[in-house]
């Protein structure tokens, strides 16, 4: 994606304490770009069944750790598509680095990135550039990015920044089968009828680009069960083991967009209801919360489970790789997500 100079950014970034977040981003061509890069050979056996991860890399700022984790963890196997959230493009807390290229020529695998947001904090980032991607082992035909209902404008928050929550779709070639497949990250500073436009707004998209295929759509859906903007929720169900026993088990009741997902035939994943955030508090500790989800139609759900990034789970880190060397408590503050998904009979 082709770079914007800081100034010009920065200029941009200005416009928005008169204009729209839409109205300058139409402005800037990157945000409505899906920018394909077919890098790798499509496998020679024709599977029987398609693995799925969504993983949220928390802008690939272990990314060395990350590939590692990707290459040698059992429990994610095998993995034909990832659907990955917060992948930084140019920012220098990630180190500089397109991590998506890097991520897909480290795997072998394919990719399509979607711009999210323009970071403005930080001047000597070399592109600024956060967002989402879909990586598969197949041949992606063709992509759309789907810019989603603002709900929250970043703009005004401390993290300062032009751009919106959007989702990335993608049509891939499986020995000739096309599937539909997608990385889908809704607000978290909204409340759940925000989130359900927005998730409502990827489905109907799906459904005119993907008419008849089979699809798999995940990514961080931020099915917190609270408004992300309300400081005092989010104290009142930390304070609370019974609240805090609904952002794992009754995250449906709370997050009108799961069901809007449902109705439209897809099948919800992973089912045991089980931590995939662990969101940090201020006064120490971690909310845990159930933030990432695999939708699937027109595909069977075989098995499903989350798996922890947490270091002391990573006894699998291969002898003198940065994921052994790798000190911190997690890899992301995310869980990955993976699911086995069987073809039906047409």
């Amino acid at each position: 994606m082709n770079t914007i100079p800081n100034s010009e950014r920065q200029r941009l970034g200005a416009l928005l304490d008169r204009q729209s977040q839409e109205s300058v981003m139409k402005q800037i061509p990157q945000f409505s770009e899906a920018q394909i890069c077919n890098l790798a050979a499509p496998p020679e056996e024709v599977p029987d069944s398609l693995g799925a991860l969504v993983f949220n890399m928390e802008r690939g700022v272990h990314l060395e750790e990350l590939g590692d984790f990707l290459l040698s963890c059992p429990r994610i196997r095998p993995f034909d598509v990832i659907l990955a959230n917060e992948l930084d493009d140019g920012c220098v807390r990630s180190g500089g680095r397109d991590t998506a290229r890097d991520l897909a020529q480290r795997l072998g695998m394919n990719y399509v990135y979607g711009l999210e947001f323009i970071e403005l904090v930080n001047q000597a980032d070399p592109k600024g550039f956060h967002g989402n991607a879909v990586f598969s082992r197949w041949p992606i035909r063709r992509a759309a990015v789907v810019r989603l209902p603002e709900q929250y404008n970043w703009y005004f928050d401390r993290q300062r920044r032009i751009g919106g929550r959007c989702a990335v779709l993608a049509e891939i070639q499986v020995a000739g089968r096309p599937v539909g497949i997608g990385s889908i990250h809704l607000e978290n500073r909204t409340h759940g009828p925000g989130r359900r436009t927005q998730l409502e707004t990827v489905l109907q998209a799906a459904e005119k680009m993907f008419p008849g295929l089979p699809v798999i759509l995940g990514g961080d859906l931020n099915t917190n069960t609270f408004d992300g903007r309300d400081k005092d929720a989010i104290s009142q169900v930390a304070a609370s083991p019974e609240l805090q026993r609904r952002c794992l088990e009754d995250v449906a009741a709370w997050e009108e967009c799961l069901g809007a997902a449902e109705a439209m035939g897809y099948t919800l994943a992973p089912l045991r209801p089980e931590a995939t955030r662990r969101k940090p508090l201020p006064w120490g500790g971690a909310l845990e919360l159930r933030l990432d989800w695999l939708m699937i139609r027109g595909m069977a759900a075989l098995e499903s489970r989350t798996v922890s990034t947490r270091r002391t789970d990573c006894g699998f880190a291969p002898a003198g790789s940065a994921l052994q060397r790798f000190s911190g408590e997690e890899l992301s503050d995310h869980n990955a997500v993976w699911a086995l998904c069987g073809w039906q009979a047409t």
